[in-house]
Order: structure tokens, then sequence, then C-alpha cells
């Protein structure tokens, strides 16, 4: 058929159920066009510790959808996110298990970029998706403006069912071979020393909501714009 040579038509990514319309789906990183050459550099220089090497995320893990996780609507009135939408298991994930990256704007950290300050009338500061990649780099990643499904994962505070359980995902700096660059991921949290039966094999079982800990500066920092008592650690507001 025509075109040009060695020109490939573009072509529109396909859509994760329940994706919300407003939202541009990435399947690889954004770039703040204010990153400087250093800023790149270190993006792209991979950490070298040997004692504690980054996992990487494999050069055939396909862009795109991922078919491990479900971006599902809220509808439990005590959960904390209810109205919302949080990320279940489609099947058994196992203990350590990369679930899929997490994508957004990559962007320097510090003011008027990053905390603090803002870029062009908007603060990364106030944003619920903003996550460091390297406090020594300047970096970070926000996924509030655009991303993909890992921007739909819940902190498990107050989530029904949970009780005295903690959660079962966690977010980890990775070395991303695909793009030769460091990238955040969302990983089963490991099995601990205590696990016995199916807990050493199955870290999130199918049809479980995928849930990390934001932290507890995250939700210090929420209740401080909130005008709350920071003092303790609770669900989200």
């Amino acid at each position: 058929m025509g075109g040009r040579p060695g020109h490939q038509p573009s072509a529109t990514p396909p859509l994760p159920l329940n994706w919300p319309s407003h939202v541009p789906y990435l399947t690889a990183p954004a770039y703040s066009p204010h990153l400087t050459p250093a800023h790149l550099r270190a993006l792209r220089t991979r950490p070298a510790d040997p004692s504690d090497p980054l996992p990487a995320i494999p050069r055939d893990l396909k862009p795109g959808p991922c078919a491990s996780v479900l971006i599902t609507p809220i509808t439990d009135p005590s959960h904390p996110a209810h109205g919302q939408a949080g990320l279940f298991a489609t099947c058994d994930l196992a203990p350590g298990e990369l679930i899929l990256p997490y994508l957004g704007e990559i962007h320097i950290g510090t003011a008027p970029f990053g905390s603090g300050g803002s870029e062009e009338g908007y603060n990364y500061a106030q944003s619920d998706y903003d996550l460091w990649l390297g406090r020594e780099a300047d970096l970070a990643v926000d996924a509030a403006r655009m991303g993909n499904e890992a921007r739909f994962v819940n902190d498990y505070r107050g989530v029904p069912g949970r009780g005295g359980r903690k959660a079962n995902a966690e977010f980890r700096v990775v070395w991303d071979a695909r793009t030769a660059e460091i990238c955040m991921a969302v990983f089963v949290l490991p099995a601990g020393k205590r696990a016995v039966g199916r807990a050493r094999v199955v870290g999130i079982t199918r049809g479980e909501e995928v849930l990390v800990s934001y932290g507890r500066g995250f939700w210090q920092g929420r209740r401080e714009a909130d005008g709350q008592d920071v003092d303790g650690e609770g669900g989200a507001s």
C-alpha cells in the first residue's frame, strides 16, 4: 500500500477496560520539556551497586494493557476509594513478581518543578500520583495527568477485609531494559519468612485488590493540606 518508504502509520494503542477517557494512556514514559541534559544522563545511567542491583524490566515485556490486572470501580461504601477505582488481579500472582511498570511524566523533582513548586501552572507537590525515581538524580514520575493502569493502585489502609494485614504489593525503582532508563514499577511483595503453604507461591490471589503502602509521609501531607491532626497513621481521607 502507499506511504513513504520507511514510514509507519501511527496507531492508537488499545485502552485497558474502564480506562478514564479524560486521562491520556501511556505505553512509554512521557518527559517534561524542562529536563536538563544532566537529568537525562542520570535517568539513562544504570546504578552500579553489586550489593543491591536494581531489578530489571525485561526487553520482551510488551507495552500496552497488562493482562494480569483490571481497573475496577470501587462500589463498597466502606472502602476509602469508594466512587473511584482500584486495580485487581485477574490471576494468581507470585510473591516478588513484577506486575507492571508505573508510567507517567518524568520531571525534575525539586523546586521550582517539584515539591513546593509548579511547572506552567501545574503543581507536582499537590499530586497524589507523584513518586521519586531518585533524590540524588533529582527525578520523579507523576501519573496524575497521564499514565497507565498502575496509577489506580490504592493504599491498603482502611480497605475492608485487610484487618491486621498489610500491603500485598510495593513500588520499586527498576531498570527498564526496553528504554535503557530508570523506571518505577509495581511488584508483589516477597513471601515472608513465616509464609507457609499457598502463601509461599501466591502473593496476590485472583480477584484480590493490589494494595501498596503510600507511606506515613503521604498521609501526613494529606491531613496537613486538609487542616487535620497529623499525629499517627490513619486511612484515606
